[in-house]
């Protein structure tokens, strides 16, 4: 004797939202490998970037000038 039964209906929905939370666990993968290839590439691109700019001054430094002191006309 059959205490509670499951109608179509029910099992129709209890299915669907089955599929539904496999399809947000699959989801979710492909988000996190996504995700982290990005962070990898961006990681490689900075290091990348780095080995190919050398620090360079902004301009060259100007010569130095000696001035003498005038001497004192007195």
């Amino acid at each position: 004797m059959a205490i509670a039964k499951i109608t179509k209906q029910g099992l129709a929905v209890i299915a669907s939202l089955v599929v539904l939370l496999w399809g947000c666990v699959v989801g979710e993968q492909l988000l996190v490998r996504r995700a982290n290839e990005e962070a990898y590439r961006t990681r490689r691109d900075l290091q990348l970037m780095r080995m190919r700019l050398k620090p360079q001054p902004a301009s060259t430094p100007a010569p130095r000038v000696m001035h003498r002191p005038r001497p004192v006309l007195g």
